[in-house]
């Protein structure tokens, strides 16, 4: 895994010393889980965050390749109450390196159209879990089997100019590969999936 990501990386910059475009990005996620074997197990969209860089090589009129580095954070969050009705919520937050290979599509004047696979390499994993204002868990878990350490997934996403530097992006991004393939009823089979805003600005 750090060979590829090194490979990545150094494939990224040098892309950069080519490219018209090469810049910074960063915003929020909203991330959820889809289950694949448990549909009782009811799980909510929960914040987090993604930043990183990104490079804009042209290969023809009105098509780009754009490869990005990014730090995303996703995973889910559960709530409910105890039979004293204090409320209490279980959250999981998966840190992630990503690596999104992307076809940027100029469909207009300051509108784009983003679309490619990422690889995720796995950094580490919180688990959390409150009742009322106390919190009874917070660890993390550096090492578990069920737990892939790296994701094939795809993205697709829109692009507005907001100035010749600065844009807004969208994107919903998927996991294609099932994580945790021993499934639980504490812990179901399931894919990641991730609603993300950013802004992105240029420098060259």
């Amino acid at each position: 895994m750090k060979k590829v990501l090194i490979l990545a990386i150094g494939v990224l910059f040098a892309g950069a010393a080519e490219a018209q475009t090469f810049g910074i990005k960063g915003g929020v996620n909203f991330s959820n889980i889809i289950k694949t074997n448990d549909r009782n197990f009811d799980t909510q969209f929960k914040p987090g965050l993604n930043a990183g860089l990104f490079v804009d090589i042209p290969v023809v009129d009105g098509l780009s390749f754009s490869p990005e580095l990014m730090f995303s954070q996703k995973g889910y969050k559960t709530t409910g109450s105890s039979l004293l009705g204090v409320a209490n919520e279980y959250s999981v937050t998966t840190n992630f390196i990503e690596i999104p290979i992307l076809a940027k599509i100029s469909a207009a004047d300051k509108f784009s159209i983003f679309v490619g696979p990422q690889v995720s390499f796995l950094a580490s994993t919180k688990e959390k879990f409150t009742r009322g204002d106390a919190t009874y868990q917070n660890k993390i878990r550096n090492e578990n089997e069920n737990l892939k350490k790296s994701l094939v997934g795809g993205v697709i996403g829109l692009g507005v100019g907001l100035t010749d530097q600065l844009s807004l992006q969208g994107r919903y991004a998927l996991d294609f590969q099932k994580n945790n393939e021993n499934g639980s009823s504490e812990t179901p089979m399931y894919k990641n999936q991730v609603i993300q805003t950013s802004l992105a600005y240029r420098f060259k």
